[in-house]
């Protein structure tokens, strides 16, 4: 049996098919699936680099490190991104390891940011 214990060839055929009737194959070949998988993650870095600038934004309207971590926050976004990922077809266990890995991240750095600002004096912006 070749190929067991190697890459795949990328430029190869289909080795394996779905059962499932109503499946449509989406690409050619494994090299076109890479390739387009290779453009959604540019576009998810990109959108994650715009999600951080809000969370960086946010820490300026929250007065200690309980306020930023905000649970019952997390919670609601969690919820939304499982509804969604339903409403999408995406795998919800997915999206859900995916959003609480990425909100314990930006946590962190919105903790790290919130302890470099200063207090904003009654009265004075």
């Amino acid at each position: 049996m070749s190929g067991a214990g190697t890459e795949p060839d990328p430029h190869g055929p289909p080795l394996r098919r779905f059962i499932d009737p109503a499946y449509v194959p989406l690409c050619r070949d494994l090299a076109e699936v890479r390739e387009r998988i290779d453009a959604l993650d540019a576009q998810i870095v990109a959108l994650l680099a715009e999600r951080g600038r809000y969370v960086r934004d946010a820490a300026r309207f929250k007065h200690d490190a309980f306020q930023v971590s905000a649970p019952q926050r997390q919670q609601q976004v969690f919820d939304k991104v499982r509804r969604l990922a339903e409403q999408h077809g995406a795998y919800p266990e997915v999206v859900d390891a995916c959003y609480r890995a990425m909100v314990a991240g930006f946590i962190a750095r919105e903790q790290q940011d919130h302890a470099q600002m200063m207090p904003i004096q009654e009265g004075k912006a």
